[in-house]
């Protein structure tokens, strides 16, 4: 029998109008040369240009000025080459150059999907029956870049989401690498990666302390790319390492931002085109201390890498790679509190078929267990998790995705043992949520996607994205969706 689902009227689609400022750079010989022509200017000429800029800029931007100069600050190679003193150039002259190598960015023009849904740590100021909950989206804008942008509403007694209007002033966050990396760890996660058996690597692992910074690495990379400037695979790898370590770093937001003006844009080079579909989930640790959590995926154009991402306030965020055999695909989703004291994961490894892995450390992860593979003809293509795992009196719910004829995802549910979840105990045998005809057309036709959901007042609140557009939700009884999940494990 098919489980009610009702559809709810809130779209969430692509505003064009939300813009960040980025760092425009094209090559080295074109920015000596712009430098250059700025620099032949008239005083009077810099002054009359930067003051148009800043008229037509800075109502949409926050201290606009202040980006410019950050961007003017990422110029100073080429000032080294140029033989010019920076300190020597005029506030006008560097707010004016930190303008041209700018651009802006519509972070959501192309598509606003694949959400996730968690509780908000301030519950402060509700009525009774109402939650206050933040949305994950994955926007993406041109070239297909995607990053990760948050809505934030009050979701009532009876299911209705009221969001916050989105603020304009958007913001990117500053960038900070004072990570500590340790050798051990840091020499497995290369070893994973790729043949370490160039010139460059006893060199390299010789001059790495037991623990060192990412300023540290880049003197050691810099010293040795000096001995092995002619040797290629040397050269890849040093370049890897270099790509390995930028992809720790912490990253914080003002505290005068609306949520919704916080964009998680990727600053890795391991990101370079983008930070797919973060799977939040709130963790509770066996001390009862709360971390919110998001598994996703970077992409550099090349190679895909797990990461994942911890906030206690949404304000302050820190990133780190997912280390070990298990971290070589898409679609980590971590279960929100330990299992017989360890960390729990649901990860597809083989790109086919739903694992289970279990680790003391939460970012590494080393063998996976096969949790469920294709059954039904709606999901024989492929399966796969749509977030984390929510818990139950009844057994671990897990929204899953299932691929079948001409590529159609539709959405599907199954039910895990609570303290033996590598069983599973139940699944439907018809898709919970399937695209209907106003959600098959899109950017990716025909297809339905989360990344997490979540249950409030005896209802699963199941937001989703429909054809990697744009996306909605859709709510569940609960107790209807857990006694056809109970009936479907007696039938198997």
């Amino acid at each position: 029998m098919a489980v009610n689902v009702i559809r709810k009227d809130v779209l969430f689609e692509p505003d064009s109008s939300r813009v960040i400022a980025r760092f425009l750079f094209t090559t080295e010989e074109r920015s000596l040369e712009l430098i250059s022509k700025i620099l032949a200017l008239t005083i009077r000429q810099q002054q009359e240009i930067l003051t148009q800029v800043l008229r037509d800029f800075s109502k949409r931007h926050r201290s606009i000025s202040r980006i410019f100069e950050k961007h003017f600050g990422r110029l100073s190679p080429l000032f080294d080459k140029l033989k010019i003193d920076p300190g020597t150039l005029t506030t006008t002259q560097r707010v004016l150059m930190g303008a041209y190598f700018t651009m802006e960015y519509s972070i959501e023009a192309a598509a606003f999907f694949n959400p996730s849904i968690v509780e908000d740590p301030d519950q402060s100021e509700l009525s009774t029956g109402e939650k206050r909950v933040i949305l994950s989206f994955r926007a993406t804008g041109e070239g297909h870049i995607s990053s990760i942008i948050f809505r934030s509403g009050i979701i009532n007694k009876n299911n209705k989401i009221a969001i916050e209007p989105p603020g304009k002033m958007l913001e990117s966050p500053e960038q900070v690498k004072n990570h500590t990396y340790h050798k051990d760890s840091f020499q497995r996660k290369l070893q994973e990666m790729r043949d370490c058996s160039s010139l460059a690597y006893p060199i390299i692992m010789k001059k790495l302390t037991d623990t060192f910074t990412y300023e540290e690495l880049k003197r050691y990379v810099d010293e040795t790319i000096i001995v092995v400037h002619n040797d290629p695979e040397s050269l890849v790898l040093l370049n890897e390492i270099m790509w390995l370590a930028s992809s720790h770093y912490e990253m914080d937001f003002s505290v005068d931002t609306a949520i919704s003006e916080r964009v998680i844009f990727p600053i890795a080079d391991t990101e370079m085109k983008g930070i797919e579909d973060a799977r939040f989930v709130k963790f509770t640790g066996d001390d009862g201390e709360v971390t919110y959590y998001a598994t996703y995926t970077a992409y550099d154009g090349i190679t895909i890498l797990p990461k994942l991402l911890l906030t206690k306030d949404f304000y302050h965020f820190k990133v780190m790679p997912i280390h070990g055999e298990v971290a070589q695909n898409k679609g980590m989703a971590l279960f929100p509190r330990k299992i017989k004291g360890k960390f729990a994961m649901l990860c597809r490894i083989d790109g086919i078929n739903n694992y289970i892995s279990f680790s003391e450390n939460i970012n590494v992860w080393r063998q996976a267990t096969l949790l469920q593979t294709p059954k039904y003809p709606w999901e024989l293509l492929q399966m796969g998790n749509c977030g984390s795992p929510i818990e139950t009196p009844e057994g671990w719910l897990v929204i899953t995705h299932g691929v079948g004829p001409v590529r159609e995802y539709v959405l599907g549910v199954s039910l895990l043992d609570l303290e033996n979840p590598e069983k599973e105990i139940g699944r439907l045998s018809t898709p919970l949520l399937s695209p209907n005809e106003k959600e098959r057309e899109g950017y990716v036709p025909n297809v339905v996607y989360s990344c997490g959901a979540m249950i409030h007042n005896g209802s699963l609140i199941l937001p989703y994205a429909m054809s990697d557009y744009a996306s909605t939700y859709a709510t569940v009884d609960l107790d209807e969706l857990l006694a056809e999940l109970k009936k479907s494990g007696k039938n198997d």
